[in-house]
């Protein structure tokens, strides 16, 4: 199961593996406060990405096709995390203030369809 949390909730037990998913680190947070396995920023859309989609709900769609390229082109940023989904709950910690149109609700789409896939 694969979880996505903003990153200034708390910790808690049904979270599994903690990642921090974003290709910059969150304000105002400590890093031994977050609780985290590992932060992949590679696994975060590239900056220009980023920029270029801005959280502008209009341009969701293709930012999540832009961003799945990016992530097909870069399997070891993200093979971690689906290792870490076939051993149990992971969750992904993001940023932002968009609880659904942000890059970890991105990538838990992109990650569930590899791990359907791998169980077809």
């Amino acid at each position: 199961m694969i979880h996505t949390k903003r990153v200034y909730e708390a910790p808690d037990e049904q979270d599994g593996a903690r990642f921090l998913v974003d290709r910059l680190w969150p304000r105002g947070v400590k890093k031994s406060d977050l609780a985290i396995q590992a932060w992949l920023k590679d696994a975060a859309p590239s900056t220009e990405l980023r920029l270029w989609y801005a959280h502008d709900p209009a341009r969701w769609n293709e930012f999540r096709k832009r961003y799945a390229k990016e992530l097909q082109e870069h399997p070891a940023a993200w093979q971690p995390l689906l290792d870490s989904a076939q051993r149990g709950t992971i969750t992904l910690l993001y940023s932002s203030r968009e609880p659904e149109l942000n890059n970890a609700a991105a990538l838990k789409e992109f990650l569930e369809r590899h791990l359907q896939s791998s169980h077809t």
